[in-house]
């Protein structure tokens, strides 16, 4: 469902702006932008503009940015068709995001690179309004540690190669945004050093390096760590691990998974309480089978089973989620008990600053992109605008 208006009044709305919390406020939307935000005392020239009107218990908050999903609605990134990133982008305004990475897994060589061709030509040509918004690639795998494979095939798991990497880079049209990667394994330094050097962030994930190690990996270049706590060498009193210098090193944003399955809610709070809102990034990880029934599933070519809210392999291994991201923000609010100004930095502010691509996404500003979530009271999503176009609204008479 999408609303092409050219001209957008949203009113009588709380708004979290990028600098202030607006009690009852307005943004005015033209050709996909935000041309026009604050109090509705200071609101002139209406007439143009088709009005929004919204309960005032409700807030527009910026769209989320998922920079680590897998599919959903029974597609998937290594799919590698054109159908199978528009279900995705369809699909995700309904749970408020806006933006994405489109995130591949440890696979057979020619399968990674149809995926990675098909993601470049699907950002040359994807509708502008309406949907969320590929903005790049995360290359989960195949660098890393078979130690942490979790739900990486192990077959296909190869040391990081750096004349590997730049041809699936020009392959995908130089979209390849983010590296999931193990910095201990040979070539891991070179590789850092490469995707440092070329504005391409480097994180440590699915790995068993030691503090020691992830200190030289920073020093090369990584400054992203994926999905804290799962597929990693946790804590102990003798060696911080990944996990621990997730919360010593403030160079390192951090993904976690707040879905109460992949991190306890303690944990949660935990990271929360040493990262703190600035720190952390919240993503789905999710897989095709979000927003579909419980039943049996393919992640990278592994079949899945998915109940009561988990998805495994036949060994219990947990293989990706079927976790929203409005629900990562609201589970965030309930497990730590953060404002929903600090949740939407970790949902949408610090993803778009990792990207590199706050001047135009991640806040509600004059000048940015239209992307915009409205919660209800209970901060389930109500509606969701995709550069200023209404990609989705719930039914009234829905939950």
């Amino acid at each position: 469902m999408t609303q092409k208006v050219n001209h957008i009044l949203l009113k009588d709305i709380k708004i979290y702006s990028d600098d202030r919390v607006i009690e009852k406020g307005y943004i005015k939307i033209q050709n996909q932008k935000i041309i026009g935000i604050g109090t509705v005392d200071e609101l002139t020239n209406e007439n143009d503009f088709e009005i929004i009107q919204v309960p005032a218990s409700f807030q527009a908050v910026p769209g989320f940015i998922d920079v680590h999903i897998h599919g959903v609605n029974g597609a998937d990134v290594m799919d590698a068709t054109k159908e199978a990133l528009e279900t995705m982008a369809s699909a995700l305004p309904k749970e408020g995001t806006t933006s994405f990475l489109a995130t591949t897994i440890t696979q057979e060589v020619d399968q990674i690179e149809k995926a990675l061709i098909n993601a470049g030509q699907f950002m040359e040509e994807q509708p502008e309004q309406g949907k969320a918004e590929v903005m790049g690639i995360h290359l989960e795998g195949p660098f890393v540690n078979a130690k942490k494979a979790g739900a990486q095939p192990l077959p296909y798991i190869i040391d990081p190669n750096l004349q590997l990497f730049k041809q699936w880079q020009k392959l995908s049209n130089n979209t390849i945004k983010l590296v999931t990667m193990a910095p201990e394994q040979r070539g891991g330094l070179e590789l850092i050093r490469y995707l440092k050097e070329n504005g391409i962030i480097a994180s440590i994930g699915h790995t068993d390096a030691t503090y020691e190690q992830v200190d030289e990996a920073i020093t090369a270049g990584v400054n992203h760590v994926t999905h804290l706590f799962n597929q990693m060498r946790g804590m102990h009193h003798r060696e911080p691990g990944v996990a621990g210098a997730a919360f010593l090193r403030k160079e390192l944003k951090v993904e976690i998974i707040v879905d109460g399955v992949h991190v306890h809610p303690l944990m949660v709070n935990l990271a929360y309480q040493n990262k703190k809102s600035e720190g952390l990034i919240l993503i789905t990880d999710s897989m095709r089978a979000k927003c579909l029934k419980n039943g049996l599933y393919d992640l990278g070519g592994q079949e899945v089973t998915v109940k009561d809210g988990k998805a495994v392999l036949s060994d219990g291994t947990l293989a990706g989620s079927i976790l929203k991201l409005g629900h990562a923000v609201k589970n965030m609010i309930t497990y730590t008990g953060c404002s929903l100004e600090d949740a939407v930095k970790m949902a949408s502010v610090n993803p778009a600053k990792q990207l590199n691509v706050f001047d135009r996404k991640g806040s509600l500003a004059v000048g940015k992109d239209a992307d915009i979530v409205i919660l209800d009271h209970n901060m389930e999503v109500f509606m969701t605008l995709c550069r200023g176009t209404l990609a989705y609204k719930r039914e009234e008479d829905s939950e």
